[in-house]
């Protein structure tokens, strides 16, 4: 028996046993599927704070030539030009500060979203490999194309609205003329930018899910066809009312990227369903729906009453007679 706090420690020695050496069908005890979830946890947040760690220090210091986190975080605030923005140090481009310890929370606070974003292939291993035991080998290479793409979209989306943003905050500030001067506090500024890279690293999702429904059966590319307008006028509705500095840039820009993400989906469910189309042709099944009920036989069938010949003993055996007769 073990002792209590050898028990508590999420990095014990006999996790082993999760692993597929060790158990290829991926069966588990209750007790064991805890223990895992807690050992998957803990190397998830050990990696976050690790993440964080590393964020915090990168916001002041370069790494590798590139410039400090904290260069990258205000250049869409910096690109405005000169004269709209507050200055109060010629040729430096800087925040307001309106709190005291206002800076120390920020900059933990965009350490961790960074750091958790560049060690997120390793949350993401823990996390998949907590779900992975108990998909099939087919279901498991599905899932993975799904997050390899989920990811490069998110990514995709967050890059945009970084090149968004400048041209955004230049538009709304330029309705003051000279009559106004920018100068955005930090907490605003950051929570604004992080804001926006979130929206629209999500909202690159949504074509990837239409994929998926149509993979699964749900949406068809005659359905998406048919929809397309309606569609397209509800993704400009979306952009409008989730793009957070509601100017028409960054609106334009979301609504654009994903009509254009939209096309592209709408055609990868095109040549899936000529796909399926031709493979149900194969096996005789085209034109029937999958909803469509099969059509029964009611007619009677017909039943072998003929009688079998007795075997050849009992046709030279005289019949037999009671005592009676």
């Amino acid at each position: 028996m073990g002792s209590p706090l050898r028990r508590l420690n999420p990095f014990r020695a006999d996790r082993r046993r999760w692993g597929r050496r060790h158990n290829p069908d991926g069966t588990m005890t209750l007790v064991d599927h805890l223990f895992e979830l807690r050992y998957r946890l803990g190397v998830a947040m050990v990696a976050v704070v690790v993440g964080g760690a590393f964020g915090f220090w990168w916001f002041s210091n370069t790494l590798f030539g590139l410039p400090s986190l904290g260069d990258l975080i205000t250049g869409p605030y910096c690109a405005m030009p000169p004269e709209m923005r507050f200055s109060p140090t010629p040729g430096k481009c800087q925040l307001l500060q309106t709190k005291p310890f206002e800076v120390f929370m920020l900059r933990l606070k965009v350490g961790v979203s960074v750091g958790a974003v560049l060690f997120s292939p390793v949350w993401l291993y823990q996390l998949w490999a907590f779900i992975t035991p108990g998909l099939y080998a087919k279901e498991r290479k599905f899932a993975g194309t799904f997050v390899g793409f989920a990811s490069v979209l998110f990514v995709a989306g967050a890059v945009l609205a970084y090149f968004v943003v400048p041209e955004g905050l230049t538009f709304m500030a330029g309705f003051g003329g000279d009559t106004f001067f920018t100068a955005l506090t930090g907490g605003d500024y950051i929570n604004f930018v992080l804001l926006m890279l979130v929206i629209f690293g999500v909202s690159f999702e949504l074509p990837l899910i239409l994929v998926m429904l149509n993979r699964a059966g749900v949406i068809t590319y005659a359905k998406l066809k048919s929809w397309w307008r309606g569609l397209v006028f509800a993704l400009f509705v979306f952009a409008a009312v989730a793009t957070p500095g509601q100017d028409p840039i960054s609106m334009l820009a979301l609504a654009a990227a994903l009509s254009v993400l939209f096309g592209i989906a709408v055609l990868m469910c095109r040549a899936h369903d000529r796909s399926k189309a031709k493979k149900l042709e194969k096996q005789g099944m085209s034109g029937i729906g999958l909803d469509e009920a099969s059509e029964i036989d009611y007619r009677p069938s017909q039943l072998d009453v003929t009688p079998s010949a007795p075997p050849a003993s009992d046709l030279s055996a005289p019949p037999k007679q009671d005592d009676v007769t």
